[in-house]
């Protein structure tokens, strides 16, 4: 949609959409509203649910102000033409008002349509004149047996319509009536069939690997919470997956690297190991752990500094060790605020290998979150909403440093960050992590354990990895921050994720975040990878939602 205002335009106007369907939602977004134009709610195509057939727009004027309205539709055979209930042009009441906006589905096939509504409103002169552009989504979906109506003009170009003459028959009303009716019913199905296969599956996962930690960090196991999921509410959640020629292809060959060439990556930064002290072991798998260490200054044995230590059991095998090693140099040589690459690392012969990174005295942000789940009931305030925001810029910075270095991660997620007393965020590799965090991986019959619930579905489907499919595992990540690291989709098999994402489903919108937040997580599951956001658009819009909400604290 776009907006463009006269600068000597001091009218107000507000324009508010409602979105009112079976379920009761009832949904508000202003464009303008007391003489601000809401640029953030100009960037978002929305979405109206295949069930929604009635759009309400309410308005009103301070002064006189003249409008003409007009539609396209980009597709008649699945959409007639909207109809509206007011007159194509007039004057813009002074009182506050509501019109209606119909859109009705034909029903013939499936499809996905684009709607526009313009509304050119004048201003006392012809001179000062303004456009609105609102553009719209709806899902169409072909019945079973089509009503054949005449009522209105099939011709499949673009064309503005005039509603003044515009009115439905006694014919169309039943006919609309009974797609309602029919919906409805289709409605009630689905939910049947959809408690049924959530009751009929032998295996509910449970929040992971938290009680592997809770030894040594005093945690408890939160209690499962079932998962809601939405079809339709995500962008092109009808596009058909094939394949994606321009995408970076990457293949896990981590296997074919042997443990003298692992070692040889890290050859230039190893260090002695008596310049190494461990102290608290602060998370324990299988056959890994990380450690709590201490570095000794190599010029001067008298300066210290805390460090982490990434090491493996002595029951650990060759391939799990150099799997540890090949991983660890996956941001190596890399330089940002929101980046933890390895430092230095000890190879010597007959010591099991050791990694080491800066220290981040509160950890790994994913058992932090749940801390946080767990002290919520007696702390409110522990950790705010904006804090979490402020996370996840600088996720997406460091993200956006990543891609602008054509850096593929590849598994980013909540466990695979670190967090400091100030706040300060920090992207790791995923060294170690299939062993630490074991739920959070599955191998779907390719022997290769996968972070499946965080992949895109070019990534399940075809082994393909971009800037794109790492936007798309930051959206989950998004969620973990403001589930306070909640598992995703943990009520779905893990084969079935693949099938679940093509046909459309994703993870519902959480308890207590806000819209807009939520909006940014549905643009980052988009199918279609080149409809994604980039990183650095992530990290403007919300920079700008983050400013927003300091705004009201």
């Amino acid at each position: 949609m776009c907006l463009s205002l006269h600068q000597y335009y001091t009218v107000l106007i507000i324009i508010a959409l409602h979105y009112v369907v079976k379920s009761g939602l009832d949904a508000e977004l202003y464009y303008v509203r007391n003489d601000l134009i809401s640029h953030y709610a100009l960037s978002f195509n929305l979405l109206v649910p295949s069930e929604t057939n009635f759009l309400h727009f309410t308005w009103h004027a301070k002064s006189k102000v003249e409008y003409k309205l007009g539609f396209q539709v980009d597709n008649f055979v699945a959409m007639d033409m909207p109809q509206v209930n007011i007159s194509a042009q007039g004057e813009v009441p002074r009182t506050l008002s509501v019109f209606r906006v119909e859109l009705s589905c034909t029903g013939k096939v499936d499809s996905e349509v684009m709607i526009l509504m313009q509304l050119n409103l004048t201003v006392n002169s012809s001179k000062n004149f303004t456009v609105l552009n609102f553009k719209r989504r709806k899902m169409c979906y072909k019945k079973l047996e089509e009503v054949k109506t005449s009522a209105l003009d099939k011709n499949t170009s673009r064309t503005i319509y005039d509603p003044v003459h515009a009115a439905p028959t006694t014919s169309t009303r039943v006919f609309y009536i009974s797609v309602g009716v029919c919906c409805a019913v289709i409605f009630l199905v689905a939910i049947i069939l959809a408690v049924l296969h959530l009751h009929s599956m032998k295996r509910i996962e449970l929040d992971d690997s938290i009680s592997a930690s809770s030894s040594s960090q005093g945690l408890s196991q939160p209690s499962t919470q079932t998962t809601q999921y939405l079809r339709a509410d995500t962008p092109n959640n009808a596009t058909p997956i094939t394949s994606y020629p321009t995408l970076r292809i990457e293949k896990n060959d981590l296997r074919s690297v042997t443990l003298l060439e692992a070692k040889a990556k890290v050859k230039d930064i190893a260090i002695s190991r008596e310049r190494i002290t461990l102290k608290d072991v602060l998370q324990e798998g299988t056959f890994g752990r990380i450690f709590h260490g201490i570095l000794v200054d190599e010029k001067d044995p008298n300066k210290e500094k805390q460090a982490f230590v990434k090491t493996v059991k002595d029951q650990a095998s060759e391939i799990q060790v150099t799997m540890m090693l090949t991983e660890s140099c996956k941001l190596r040589g890399l330089h940002h605020r929101n980046l933890l690459p390895i430092t230095h690392a000890c190879i010597e012969e007959g010591e099991k290998p050791m990694v080491i990174l800066p220290y981040m005295n509160w950890g790994n942000l994913k058992l932090f979150l749940r801390q946080c789940k767990l002290v919520e009931a007696n702390n409110p305030q522990a950790i705010s909403q904006q804090d979490l925001v402020h996370m996840a810029i600088q996720i997406a910075c460091g993200m956006s440093y990543l891609a602008r270095r054509e850096v593929i991660h590849k598994d980013l997620a909540a466990r695979n960050c670190v967090i400091d007393d100030t706040l300060q965020v920090k992207i790791t590799d995923n060294a170690l992590s299939r062993d630490l965090f074991p739920m959070d991986y599955h191998c779907l019959g390719d022997n290769e354990n996968r972070p499946v619930r965080w992949m895109a579905l070019e990534s399940l489907v075809n082994n393909e990895f971009s800037s794109a499919s790492d936007v798309w595992a930051f959206g989950v990540t998004l969620w973990e921050l403001m589930t306070l690291g909640q598992t995703p989709y943990v009520d779905i098999d893990p084969f079935e994720m693949a099938a679940y994402l093509k046909d459309g489903y994703r993870i519902a919108q959480p308890i207590n975040c806000p819209d807009e937040l939520f909006a940014v997580m549905a643009c980052c599951w988009a199918l279609d990878p080149e409809e994604r956001p980039k990183f650095q658009q992530l990290v403007q819009c919300l920079t700008e939602f983050h400013a927003a909400l300091g705004a009201y604290v």
